[in-house]
């Protein structure tokens, strides 16, 4: 009877041993995040897109800007969120090249980055978009986000400004 006792206790020792090692070893990968982008998260993202976004990250190539893209499809249309950072020689220039793409005059972002502005690139019955670009130190940010549909964008360019001066603050803040 004693053996058999033994015997119990080395076994379920035994197996203590091999679950906790399943633990540390088998689970950590089985639970890490499905995007690397450096700057945010997907779940940051989803909240500012009011629904859950699937990202990607492309880190680029030589002389390319590295990327982070966000997309939350619903029944009426598609919201994007798109990142992209690049280190440039004289970014002040390239901000201010950047900005012509606005539909109309940029807002200064006061306190975020070395320098950065907001404005409509789109506004249509179908479609909305507002792009920040920026700089911190040497590396020029854009951020863009936009929301199509047919007849019901959810979000107005008033929503979108301010959710996306909330990404730039974040994006800034991780690129010093």
């Amino acid at each position: 009877m004693a053996s058999r006792i033994i015997a119990n206790d080395r076994f379920l020792h035994v197996a203590g041993q091999l679950a906790v090692a399943f633990c540390i070893f088998a689970l950590p990968g089985s639970a890490h995040a499905t995007n690397n982008c450096p700057w945010i998260n997907e779940a940051t993202v989803s909240g500012l897109l009011d629904g859950q976004a699937v990202g990607s990250f492309n880190q680029g190539l030589v002389g390319q800007p590295a990327t982070c893209n966000f997309v939350f499809k619903t029944v009426g249309g598609v919201r994007m969120f798109r990142i992209s950072v690049e280190t440039v020689q004289n970014a002040h220039a390239r901000v201010m090249g950047m900005t012509k793409a606005c539909k109309q005059p940029s807002e200064v972002l006061p306190a975020i980055g070395n320098e950065t502005y907001v404005c409509t690139t789109e506004h249509g019955k179908e479609a909305v978009a507002e792009l920040v670009v920026g700089r911190v130190r040497d590396q020029v940010f854009t951020i863009s986000i936009s929301t199509t549909g047919k007849g019901n964008l959810m979000l107005s360019t008033q929503d979108l400004k301010s959710r996306i001066s909330t990404a730039s603050e974040q994006v800034s803040g991780n690129l010093f």
